[in-house]
């Protein structure tokens, strides 16, 4: 073999013989003690955590752009939509949780040590236009926050948020167990802005769970459609698979078959609670949006500026601007942290490169800052509103680069043993993928074509 050539022969497993070793997160891997005493409780407490810095991408600032621009022009039905989206995004993060705790490799890792180093470059570039489009909505939202709460221009807004590469190196240095708490306070503050919100807001029920409920029109109406798959990518985000695979395998549970099998449970555990209350946020944005926009003949309210505006006026409540907007400041708080440490996963997990988190930081948020300086200054804040919601469908274009492999994976016996899925829940996952795959294609036929 050319020296130049990488080893492609396998093991028993089906990995690369010539795959990194390397732990995924090593300095935080298996840092987090688990107690081999008391009650259940004590162990789910343990593995509280991962769960909830997933749930942050499920509500960050490119989700209340999606969620505004469809509650606002279509009242409660795309509701539905959400609640399919949390329902995928239950399953393929409990499916990354697995593959993460059985193979001691995340996502990203799992992809280097399986595919050719052309596949494994093509998936990189896939994942980082994944990132990039996510610190897009954050710069955007953050900077947005900073004008709504202290008038700060959106440019000056947007080159603040660059500054944020710092706080994750902080938080880490504190510990992980710190850093979670850290995003767990910040979404209890989302949680209470939200609920007084829609208190204020006082959505008719019989018609919200009317919403819940899928009707044809979604996929016959084009401008509905996009919306749709804009909310299905700000939900269901390719580059949280490879967080969770990573994340979950900072708990010391034993690395044996009984300790990984208890593992699993938790950790599934973790992310569907911490998940639900992802699905109450994004249908509490958009059900606030219906009630309040919607109902009035507002339907055209897709700008987070705009939102923050009418939302006193229209729902009689002084602080209900205010709260919304401070609820912004912390989802784009979160996103920094969690969209940081996916990019870092996935640059060494796929590049085996390692750039400390302060510069892979600086160097994405670069990225992400140039576009919205640009369209902020040539658009003004409609363009930007137009942009948040464009960079949620890119990321919805990504996911079938994500899902795929993954369920792949945990599909295989080889890889996964006795943890390998059952068949049907292969089946209910590659269905997931496909509808993911076919709504990506029906979207770009009608923008391509009309």
């Amino acid at each position: 073999m050319d020296a130049r050539s990488p080893d492609l022969t396998r093991d028993a497993a089906g990995w690369r013989a010539d795959a990194p070793t390397t732990k995924s997160l090593a300095e935080v891997n298996a840092t987090v003690a688990i107690p081999k005493a008391g009650g259940w409780w004590r162990r789910l407490l343990a593995f509280v955590g991962p769960g909830y810095l997933v749930s942050v991408g499920y509500m960050d600032p490119g989700n209340w752009a999606t969620d505004l621009a469809g509650g606002s022009k279509f009242g409660y039905t795309l509701l539905s939509v959400i609640l399919l989206s949390n329902l995928m995004a239950i399953l393929l993060q409990s499916l990354a949780a697995r593959l993460g705790i059985v193979t001691d490799r995340d996502l990203a890792q799992a992809c280097r040590a399986t595919y050719s180093p052309a596949v494994n470059f093509l998936l990189w570039l896939a994942c980082e236009a994944a990132i990039i489009a996510c610190d897009l909505a954050e710069v955007i939202g953050t900077a947005i926050a900073l004008k709504l709460l202290f008038g700060i221009p959106l440019i000056g807004g947007a080159l603040i948020a660059a500054l944020d590469a710092f706080l994750l190196l902080i938080l880490m240095n504190r510990g992980f167990r710190f850093l979670e708490a850290f995003v767990i306070a910040l979404l209890v503050v989302i949680a209470v802005c939200f609920t007084v919100q829609l208190a204020a807001a006082a959505p008719p029920v019989a018609e919200m769970l009317r919403g819940f409920v899928p009707t044809t029109e979604i996929f016959t109406n084009p401008e509905m459609l996009y919306i749709a798959i804009g909310i299905i990518g700000a939900t269901v985000m390719p580059h949280n698979l490879y967080l969770h695979s990573s994340i979950v395998q900072t708990r010391a549970y034993e690395r044996n078959d009984e300790g990984r099998r208890e593992a699993i449970k938790w950790a599934t555990t973790d992310s569907t609670i911490a998940l639900m209350l992802a699905l109450f946020i994004n249908a509490a944005i958009l059900v606030v949006a219906a009630a309040t926009f919607h109902k009035s003949g507002h339907s055209d309210v897709a700008e987070i500026g705009q939102a923050f505006e009418l939302l006193s006026p229209l729902l009689g409540l002084g602080v209900a601007s205010t709260l919304f907007a401070i609820a912004l400041l912390a989802s784009g708080l979160n996103s920094t942290v969690t969209a940081t440490l996916a990019g870092q996963i996935v640059m060494e997990g796929f590049l085996d490169l390692r750039l400390p988190s302060w510069a892979r930081r600086l160097l994405t948020r670069g990225i992400a800052i140039i576009p919205v300086i640009v369209v902020t200054a040539i658009y003004g804040e409609r363009g930007t509103a137009d942009l948040l919601v464009f960079s949620q469908v890119v990321l919805s274009m990504q996911l079938p680069f994500a899902v795929i492999p993954l369920v792949r994976f945990v599909s295989d016996r080889r890889k996964m043993g006795q943890f390998t899925i059952p068949p049907y829940v292969a089946a209910i996952a590659w269905i997931v993928a496909g509808i993911i795959v076919i709504l990506n294609v029906k979207l770009l036929a009608d923008t391509l074509f009309g």
